[in-house]
């Protein structure tokens, strides 16, 4: 069985998660053909080669013409159940949205039916999750474990206001898992790199026994002092148990 594992010394986003896919072989080409079912307007997606702090990573940028940044729950759920997508990348990209979906429901103290995501109702965002759902099957990933997880520290600037880090829907989502800060004053994980590992990996902690066959290195959009912006995923067969 195919492992995905996660290393998440300086966090995770979706952006980080579809740069590492991209890294690691997954093709463009593969992403913007499957994500164009989604029936997204003016969106394009991009990837290149950029250096953070003494590492080389890949940084998939997503350009979007739509500027709608609230939808609800139930919305995106249409839209990926319309796509066309195989069965299985879309029951997994559901699965991370309702995921997501029931941590906000919880922070808000809402039923889940009157859940509208902000900045993750955003094109960029539903790019990202459908993405990695294509990406994770694109290279064949049937498990996936993670990493004990950088959160950052400080403040982040919400549609809500301003809000300590972790985000109260991110620490919903990790509740559970193994995290820390190592003082770097930023958001690391953002509430859509914290439903894909939580939705996703069966395990946290040290990296399981495993023949790795591929690493890719996802890049950040942040410059952080001291240390690469870049959450590596490493893949390969599970020999757990072995």
């Amino acid at each position: 069985m195919k492992l995905a594992y996660f290393d998440c010394f300086s966090g995770i986003s979706g952006d980080m998660v579809l740069g590492a896919l991209v890294d690691a072989g997954c093709p463009l080409e593969r992403l913007r053909d499957d994500l164009a079912g989604l029936r997204l307007a003016g969106w394009d997606l991009s990837a290149e080669k950029i250096w953070k702090n003494g590492m080389s990573a890949t940084w998939v940028r997503v350009k979007a013409e739509d500027q709608q940044k609230h939808r609800s729950l139930s919305a995106i759920l249409e839209m990926i159940e319309g796509s066309g997508l195989e069965q299985a990348v879309g029951e997994r990209a559901a699965a991370i949205f309702r995921r997501l979906g029931e941590a906000e429901a919880k922070v808000h103290d809402a039923p889940i039916e009157k859940i509208h995501f902000h900045e993750v109702g955003a094109v960029d965002s539903i790019v990202d999750i459908v993405g990695a759902s294509i990406g994770f099957a694109a290279l064949g990933i049937e498990r996936f474990a993670c990493s004990p997880l950088n959160t950052g520290s400080g403040t982040v600037k919400t549609a809500h206001g301003l809000l300590p880090v972790p985000a109260p829907a991110t620490a919903e989502l990790l509740r559970g898992a193994p995290t820390y800060s190592n003082g770097v004053e930023r958001e690391l994980v953002t509430p859509t790199g914290a439903a894909i590992v939580a939705t996703l990996c069966a395990e946290f902690g040290a990296q399981p026994r495993m023949k790795t066959a591929a690493i890719g290195y996802g890049a950040g959009t942040a410059d952080l002092p001291g240390q690469p912006n870049v959450m590596r995923l490493l893949i390969g067969e599970d020999e757990k148990g072995a």
